[in-house]
């Protein structure tokens, strides 16, 4: 009987250590770097006028005050509250044009179109047979998406919203893009990032040639094996709130391979006209694992 009973603990530590293989702990949250609450996205009128139809139309400047990088997009139409009224306006143009904010930057359009056609698109509603009396607001749903971009988890983070305009309050003198200054939030241009595989990302070189602005980047690989960091071709947004360059996912871009213990350089171009200044480049860095984008607003203001 003693025999048996002195099996007894070491089957049960043999259990354990069997039992103990299954266990699969859950990955870390890619939901990125929070600067402060969750409040959505909310909107200033601009301007209030007419569409060249003869439509009321309702410019619009937009905020990320989710506490995190998010991107936004309207759901549906909008509606207009006025004198007790209301008017269904079919018009949308509301949303980050794919692109993720930066918390506390605001901005009022972006480069929108097709690839092979590509306009500024700005942000606003047009009412038809519509007029916009003391009192009046504006209303829409709309639906976000914050913190790291995850290929593979692309709607991980998702929310929804109501946003409410008060149509009295216009104002034509916003600063573009830092509507909320956030500790941390701005990397200086010539910092080093960290990447995929520890490969260590900087900036070395900004060129403003007309409309073209080109940055040239450098990797170095301080592993063992080769790396291709994705980071696409980056945007930027200045001093007139509108985003500059056409949104691609940043996975779909080519990037050459950095050599185990080696550099690689390579740039990218956006085009960008030469009047708008205090620029800053809307950077997602694929860091931590594969198609996982980490955001950075790197500050070019000196360009």
């Amino acid at each position: 009987m003693r025999n048996k009973l002195a099996y007894i603990p070491l089957l049960a530590g043999m259990f354990l250590v069997f039992a103990c293989e299954y266990i699969v702990l859950p990955e870390k949250e890619d939901t990125g770097a929070s600067y402060g609450e969750n409040k959505g996205w909310n909107a200033l009128a601009t301007n209030i006028g007419k569409s060249d139809a003869g439509d009321l139309r309702i410019d619009l400047a937009i905020h990320n005050d989710t506490g995190q990088w998010s991107a936004m997009q309207a759901a549906g139409t909008a509606t207009l509250t006025s004198e007790g009224k209301k008017t269904n306006c079919a018009t949308v143009f509301v949303g980050s044009g794919g692109h993720r904010l930066a918390p506390g930057f605001r901005m009022r359009g972006y480069i929108g179109g097709k690839k092979s056609e590509q306009k500024v698109q700005m942000v606003y509603v047009e009412c038809a047979g519509a007029e916009a009396a003391p009192g009046s607001t504006l209303s829409l749903d709309y639906t976000y998406v914050t913190g790291d971009y995850n290929y593979y988890e692309q709607e991980k983070n998702k929310g929804s919203g109501t946003m409410t305009v008060d149509l009295d309050t216009v104002d034509a003198a916003l600063t573009y893009p830092v509507a909320e200054s956030l500790e941390g939030l701005i990397h200086a241009e010539d910092a080093p990032i960290e990447a995929l595989n520890k490969v260590v990302l900087t900036l070395i070189g900004i060129e403003r040639t007309g409309e073209a602005l080109t940055f040239s980047w450098e990797t170095e690989n301080p592993g063992e094996y080769p790396t291709y960091v994705h980071l696409g071709n980056p945007p930027v947004i200045g001093s007139d709130g509108i985003i500059y360059g056409f949104y691609e996912t940043p996975d779909i871009v080519s990037v050459p391979i950095t050599p185990s213990g080696g550099k690689t350089d390579w740039t990218t171009e956006v085009k960008v006209p030469a009047t708008v200044t205090g620029l800053y480049i809307l950077l997602s860095v694929e860091t931590g694992k594969q198609r996982l984008f980490a955001n950075y607003a790197v500050d070019i203001t000196a360009h």
